[in-house]
């Protein structure tokens, strides 16, 4: 028999972590990748850029499993323990910041050159480019760095789950390995399935609406 009550607190658990871990990582993600494209184009600093780039792509080439395990003593000084709902935020928010950020970056890349030498001909400081040119330019792009970072963060805390951090992926270690259920594990993969499928479909609508 499917625990339905366990299965419905584990997807509360999943999109509890996947909504907090990406406002988090969006937060603090956003500013530096838009810090990563202005050291580059708006306001060239080399070596700036060169160390913000290099830090990201250092913490990208981090398989996550083992970011998991290596940021146990950071999760513990921050929440207080190492599993369980709130333990997993953590490596799920840090985990994400570095890829956000990097994803921002190409947004901004992609826009048109134009942009930047118009501003500049006008005299607009590098903040007014950012906050007035750049940054309305590439909402619907953006929106769809936000919808790519929350399917990323399902998958992630799914996987979370196998070192005791709570949602489907602990539910489908619990029942669909430990205890040979393949009903709760084939259960999980589809509301996994579903989630993904609601975040894809919002972020579309989303970016079609600011779409100019």
């Amino acid at each position: 028999m499917i625990p339905f009550n366990d299965l419905a607190l584990a997807t509360g658990e999943t999109a509890c972590m996947v909504a907090m871990s990406t406002f988090f990582s969006i937060l603090f993600g956003l500013p530096l990748g838009t810090l990563l494209y202005s050291s580059s184009v708006v306001a060239p600093n080399r070596m700036l850029n060169r160390v913000i780039a290099g830090f990201i792509n250092f913490t990208r080439s981090i398989p996550f499993i083992i970011l998991l395990v290596a940021l146990i003593p950071v999760t513990r000084f921050i929440v207080g323990t190492s599993i369980g709902l709130y333990a997993a935020m953590v490596p799920l928010t840090l985990g994400a910041i570095p890829f956000v950020a990097r994803l921002v970056d190409n947004v901004y890349q992609n826009l048109s050159e134009g942009l930047i030498e118009t501003s500049h001909a006008m005299g607009a400081t590098t903040w007014q480019t950012v906050r007035y040119v750049i940054f309305p330019e590439a909402i619907p792009a953006l929106i769809q760095t936000v919808t790519i970072t929350a399917i990323t963060l399902v998958n992630y805390s799914a996987m979370a789950g196998t070192v005791g951090g709570g949602g489907l992926g602990d539910l489908a270690i619990r029942y669909g390995y430990q205890r040979f259920d393949m009903r709760v594990m084939a259960a999980t993969v589809v509301i996994l399935v579903i989630m993904v499928q609601l975040l894809q479909m919002a972020g579309d609508y989303l970016a079609r609406r600011f779409q100019h």
